[in-house]
């Protein structure tokens, strides 16, 4: 849409909230919000401020007019929007950028813009992600925001699980997105439309008088992920015969109880000393799929900055279990085996 008229905004969010309810979205993703907001408010004083993303694209439109229309009443609190303009598509996005931050002064929102000033020609899905989300960051840790809401919803759970089988992901990649994603910093995501198809939510904004700005880049062959909306998605689902889309987001939830399964169990195993070194001895005997997390969670908290690949990593793994002393490049460092551990030396 290159021109839009701008309904009333206020008058849609409310007709909108009466089609997309609070008892329609994810559980998990609301009792955690439920749990936060119950935590901070014992704590007395003013509970923190929550952030949304809003692309101007129905899903994050959606999300913002829900939280409008219930959130003073429902959760006592106000937030600001973040809006992040990638800078790829020239006009286009700056007409996303001026849409929303008319939308957000209709609803007297916040609304708290930034350009990815590094932005070049050919960027990669992951080089816009990784701006965006650093975006996110830096702005919720400047204003004191701890819970940052997401409006993916359950197609991108099928488009994901696509995208990852593609890679050979395992049980944690392929149990993207989750609900409530933790940060290494401590930070919420809360992905509350994970239960509702695209479908749904753009036939519900219709009703309630909505309009939106359309990324077209969603619907071409540049992205992954692009081809995967437009041609795989498609196809999938008709050769299943069934709601192949439904089935992936059952997936995902299994998958992520699976997952939540083996770090408990990991936990319980304390694989790391206190000086943060893998303890081999204590992985003997166990599953294979316990050394690679082990092995995964010891590369994360040693902050190691490396390009190993799939073939590297299980090189490394391989040598861990034989437990014999070994030494292994990891580009700006080595992974050590010494006396039944495993180190990280500099290089």
């Amino acid at each position: 849409m290159s021109t839009i008229k701008h309904p009333d905004w206020p008058t849609v969010a409310t007709a909108l909230a009466k089609r997309l309810t609070h008892g329609a979205l994810h559980p998990v993703a609301m009792q955690r919000a439920w749990a936060e907001h119950r935590r901070e408010t014992r704590r007395g004083g003013r509970p923190s401020r929550w952030s949304l993303a809003f692309s101007g694209g129905a899903d994050s439109l959606a999300l913002l007019l829900v939280f409008w229309a219930e959130g003073p009443g429902r959760w006592g609190r106000d937030f600001i929007v973040l809006h992040f303009n990638h800078r790829l598509r020239g006009r286009a996005a700056d007409a996303d950028e001026r849409f929303c931050a008319r939308v957000c002064r209709s609803l007297g929102l916040d609304f708290v813009t930034g350009r990815w000033q590094s932005a070049r020609r050919g960027a990669s899905e992951a080089e816009a992600r990784s701006a965006r989300m650093e975006f996110f960051r830096r702005e919720m840790r400047r204003r004191k925001c701890r819970m940052l809401w997401l409006a993916h919803q359950q197609d991108d759970i099928a488009e994901t699980m696509l995208m990852r089988l593609a890679r050979g992901s395992g049980t944690s990649g392929l149990a993207a997105p989750r609900p409530v994603q933790e940060t290494a910093d401590g930070r919420l995501h809360l992905r509350p439309m994970l239960t509702l198809r695209k479908a749904f939510i753009v036939r519900a904004l219709k009703e309630a008088g909505a309009v939106w700005r359309e990324d077209a880049t969603n619907s071409g062959a540049r992205y992954f992920r692009s081809r995967i909306r437009a041609s795989v998605l498609p196809a999938w689902a008709k050769a299943a015969g069934r709601d192949a889309v439904a089935g992936a987001a059952w997936s995902r939830e299994l998958l992520e109880e699976d997952a939540a399964a083996l770090d408990t169990w990991l936990d319980e195993l304390k694989p790391m000393d206190r000086a943060g070194r893998l303890v081999l001895g204590r992985l003997a005997g166990r599953p294979q799929a316990l050394w690679r997390r082990a092995l995964h969670r010891w590369m994360l908290g040693q902050d190691v900055q490396t390009d190993l690949s799939r073939q590297g990593f299980a090189a490394l793994l391989a040598g861990i279990q034989r437990g014999r002393p070994t030494r292994f490049s990891l580009g700006g460092g080595f992974a050590v085996v010494e006396g039944g551990k495993l180190l990280y030396e500099r290089g």
